[in-house]
């Protein structure tokens, strides 16, 4: 089934793709942004253009509420804005290059030229939230940033997202086939992230740090607790087997399944930006369990939302 809003899809059609929630009328290719809030308004201008948004003035106060909890720039250049809110008719994407580049309270200070807005309504399905989850996950991969902001069209931006959706698609079926599960055994590592909204940093915490444990050499497994439920769950017997847990969230986690083992727990902003330290075995399997401090930059900066808002 599509995404809310969308037309059903019949037995035997392909499932719903990023872009049935983006559309050309919802990007911007080399954007100019005097500020934060003026790409803000210009995103949630697209969001309208689109018919995603019943009232924008509550728009862009759940926007800007989000970004005082925490900023939604994730570091090289890209910010992911972001709500959950009533004044969304329909889930939607907007998206604008910004090649000057515009400041946004990164945690590596560089300016955001790459900028998706996240519209989400609350009380529906969460087929949506499945495709944001996967464009949370691919934006962690530079070759694909570059290509977007490389486009000189919206429809070349859209042809960007399909393309890699597709090859990340195969790649995870293939990994998913019985001989490839069997033959890779138990992960060294395990991982879990979350985050208040969990609609995109939670997905793409579990991106980075699988990525650097891979290329660490490290086997790493990572749950996500999103919007959309728990996902990859980790087993009983994984646990077991783990020389160490990492959990990487902005809201509180059960950890009663891990006793015994070591915990290294930090926020989810270090999940994406700090994954390499947060990955190594080391960190879990010789250090008690202990909370890592927050950078300055994603110190909250005002009280907090309950989880899953």
């Amino acid at each position: 089934m599509g995404a809310p809003g969308a037309p059903a899809r019949k037995r035997g059609e392909p499932d719903a793709k990023i872009t049935d929630l983006l559309k050309p009328e919802g990007i911007k290719v080399g954007a100019t942004a005097k500020s934060q809030d003026d790409a803000i308004d210009q995103l949630i201008a697209l969001q309208d253009a689109s018919g995603n948004i019943g009232d924008t003035v509550a728009y862009k106060k759940a926007i800007l509420a989000r970004e005082e909890e925490f900023s939604t720039a994730v570091g090289d250049g890209i910010a992911i804005p972001h709500a959950k809110t009533s004044a969304v008719k329909r889930p939607g994407l907007a998206a604008m290059t910004v090649p000057g580049g515009v400041e946004w309270s990164a945690p590596d200070d560089a300016p955001a030229d790459l900028m998706f807005m996240i519209a989400a309504p609350e009380g529906q399905n969460n087929t949506h939230l499945e495709m944001l989850a996967q464009l949370s996950k691919l934006l962690m991969h530079q070759e694909f940033a570059d290509a977007l902001r490389a486009a000189k069209t919206p429809e070349e931006f859209c042809s960007v997202i399909d393309r890699a959706e597709a090859e990340r698609e195969a790649a995870d079926a293939a990994k998913a086939a019985p001989e490839a599960v069997a033959a890779a055994g138990y992960p060294e590592v395990l991982a879990i992230t979350a985050c208040p909204t969990g609609i995109a940093h939670t997905y793409m915490a579990a991106e980075n740090l699988e990525k650097k444990a891979k290329e660490m050499g490290v086997t790493l497994k990572a749950e996500t607790q999103g919007s959309a439920g728990a996902k990859n769950v980790l087993t009983a017997d994984e646990i077991a087997h783990a020389k160490g847990i990492i959990i990487a969230a902005d809201k509180n986690v059960d950890r009663a399944r891990f006793g015994g083992k070591q915990v290294l727990s930090t926020n989810v902003s270090a999940g994406i930006n700090e994954p390499r330290s947060s990955s190594r075995p080391s960190s879990t399997a010789r250090r008690p369990s202990r909370r890592a401090p927050r950078s300055r930059q994603q110190r909250p900066r005002a009280r907090r939302t309950p989880p899953g808002t």
